[in-house]
């Protein structure tokens, strides 16, 4: 063996020797639902500043991100919105087994164009309450509330199609996504889809369908609280009852080839600095449970 073939062997241990290498960071790929972006973000940005990894958030509808992650997209955890997409990709045996957990919850509600006096505060107590789990089955926000803020139960026979006039109701694709899914089946419950089907506007995702609404291409929509407390061109016109549909639940997990380090952002999502973070966002923060691996 030449001497320079055995220096540049050697050279390795002699390094060693005085200091360890460091760590690799790691690229995290996170597929999430669009409803989360923002709070995500703020999460993510802050356990990039905490370990030194990176993660990348990907967003859109949930139906979309299943199928992509079923189709060999590489997503190291996927948070939907709605346990039936959660479901889908478990039934094909690529979440991580033991990872799963309930993560966020989440209100919906009716908006309109335009800034409103009041709006920003009716979305928070909307969030409020579900966090709080102080309202029962079939009722919204506290009449008080309502009234104080100009804010209808949607229960209270509200005269949708009335307001609606000749504009479009924005939502996003009522057969394929959470949000639209759990909106049709509240204004189903209401005795109301009949009367606004033909007028509604289907959007990719829940924030697209918010665009709609905030550029005033749809006078109305129907997002989550945490929609609309992010985007100040809407104002909050009425607040689902919470037994009008199935309630809203955010399941996050690991696929199953998921980098090592994902675990450890799975777990920060569920860290109380993030909770906070969530809730900030409007998000109802679920009890979490520890993560049990197998």
């Amino acid at each position: 063996m030449s001497a320079r073939r055995s220096l540049m062997l050697a050279l390795p241990l002699v390094v060693a020797g005085f200091a360890p290498l460091p760590a690799l960071a790691a690229d995290i790929l996170v597929f999430a639902a669009a409803s989360m972006r923002g709070a995500l973000d703020q999460v993510a940005a802050a356990w990039e500043a905490e370990t030194g990894h990176s993660v990348t958030l990907s967003y859109a509808g949930s139906s979309a991100l299943a199928r992509q992650i079923i189709a060999g997209a590489p997503a190291d955890i996927f948070i939907s919105a709605a346990p039936a997409w959660m479901d889908v990709v478990a039934g094909e045996g690529l979440l991580a087994a033991g990872s799963r957990v309930d993560l966020l919850g989440n209100r919906l509600v009716l908006i309109g164009h335009g800034a409103a006096a009041g709006a920003e505060d009716v979305a928070e107590d909307a969030a409020g309450d579900a966090a709080e789990g102080a309202v029962e089955d079939g009722a919204g926000i506290g009449p008080a509330d309502a009234d104080a803020a100009g804010v209808a139960d949607l229960s209270t026979g509200y005269e949708l199609a009335v307001r609606l006039g000749d504009g479009r109701l924005a939502m996003a694709l009522v057969d394929a996504v959470p949000a639209g899914q759990y909106g049709k089946a509240g204004l189903q419950a209401l005795g109301l889809w009949d009367a606004v089907a033909a007028q509604v506007a289907q959007a990719d995702n829940v924030r697209a369908a918010l665009a709609l609404v905030a550029t005033g291409e749809a006078p109305m929509g129907v997002v989550y609280a945490s929609d609309a407390l992010a985007e100040p061109a809407v104002q909050v016109l009425a607040i689902f009852p919470e037994g009008s549909h199935a309630p809203i639940t955010y399941p996050a997990a690991m696929l199953a080839d998921a980098a090592p380090e994902a675990e450890g952002f799975l777990q920060a999502l569920q860290a109380p600095a993030a909770g906070a973070i969530f809730e900030a966002h409007g998000f109802e923060v679920r009890g979490f449970e520890p993560l049990e691996r197998q």
